[in-house]
């Protein structure tokens, strides 16, 4: 889970989109919440899986519940925008 995985490729494309430092702070906001967010992301998966982004929501939740997964996603953003 550290800064050797491969970023998840929503995260590249927000960095292209120039979306990198708005997530940053969205991260900050909702770091106390995280656990609470990915079990929200794990109920929607279903529907997600509708439009071909199951996977990538699954993923995002899973990291969300790790400990010190906001923080490695931080990163990865972090990383990705210099």
């Amino acid at each position: 889970m550290e800064s050797q995985k491969q970023p998840p490729a929503w995260i590249e494309t927000a960095k292209r989109r120039g979306n990198a430092d708005l997530l940053l702070s969205l991260l900050d906001v909702v770091e106390p919440i995280a656990p609470v967010l990915a079990q929200g992301l794990l109920v929607a998966e279903p529907l997600a899986l509708l439009w071909g982004g199951g996977g990538s929501l699954r993923a995002l939740a899973e990291q969300l519940e790790e400990p010190g997964g906001v923080e490695a996603l931080r990163q990865q953003l972090a990383d990705e925008a210099e």
